[in-house]
């Protein structure tokens, strides 16, 4: 059975778009077929981190429009198998975005076998974010280690909790905390809020958290998802995160100050 997975958040750049095609990337590497699509109208970064930028021919909005089908819209993934990007457009403006037309995408994408439709969803509370989460059956919630963007993170839980489809019907919408940006020594130092300060506010279940680290914007400049960067720590942390979203136990990293042995304080 299909699920739609809306990537989340209240504030800007605190890496949704990189989160999604780390996820969506992750579900197929794991033999699940997996559509992603850019739900940023207007602005369209998703193609640039998946690297299928200049593949571009017809667009989510065009879809919706009737003028290209959902085939000729979707973009096949060269590296890993069951992966499709649907793009955003750059031209159209937000309200391009229908409530029948986004159903009728999810629809199709159900209809031709997808496991997961992971909708990448722009920031704030507008009208491309609510289309993005409205008819989501889980929620990946993106945020900081800090307090405006965890607030941000409390605002997106109650709109999904109160105005999404699956609320409107008595059910509710399952939810999962994505921490990124993490870097424990500042935790230390008091800079940043701690995973367990993050947890206890916003109260939903921790699946990862992806360490601060150079190789996201490194793998975003060259176009591959940071998940596909086995030796980095951000790669190592998405990768757990997807394990843990399937079912699997699998143990938090990157979440303590790393003790230095001998040879690594004399050598660095």
């Amino acid at each position: 059975m299909s699920k739609v997975i809306v990537v989340t958040s209240g504030k800007g750049g605190v890496g949704k778009t990189t989160s999604s095609a780390a996820i969506a990337t992750g579900l197929a590497s794991k033999g699940l077929k997996t559509a992603v699509i850019d739900f940023d109208v207007g602005l369209r970064n998703l193609d640039l981190i998946m690297g299928v930028e200049r593949r571009v021919v017809y667009d989510f909005v065009n879809v919706i429009n009737g003028e290209a089908t959902l085939k000729q819209a979707m973009i096949k993934d060269k590296r890993v198998d069951n992966l499709f990007i649907l793009p955003a457009s750059q031209t159209r403006d937000k309200d391009a975005l229908t409530e029948d037309g986004v159903e009728s995408v999810i629809n199709e994408l159900k209809a031709d076998g997808f496991d997961y439709i992971v909708c990448d969803s722009p920031a704030g509370i507008e009208k491309g974010a609510f289309m993005a989460l409205y008819f989501a059956d889980e929620a990946i919630v993106v945020t900081n280690p800090e307090v405006s963007s965890v607030r941000d993170s409390d605002r997106i839980l109650g709109i999904l909790q109160s105005r999404s489809k699956v609320a409107e019907e008595g059910g509710s919408v399952k939810e999962h905390l994505l921490v990124t940006r993490y870097s424990p020594e500042r935790v230390e130092g008091g800079d940043m809020l701690s995973v367990e300060d993050i947890v206890e506010i916003l109260s939903i279940p921790l699946l990862g958290v992806i360490p601060e680290s150079g190789s996201v914007l490194q793998a975003s400049n060259s176009g591959s998802p940071v998940i596909l960067d086995e030796a980095s720590t951000a790669g190592m942390a998405y990768s757990d995160a997807i394990d843990r979203f399937l079912g699997e136990d699998v143990p938090h990293r990157f979440m303590n100050v790393e003790k230095k042995g001998f040879f690594k304080k004399l050598f660095g």
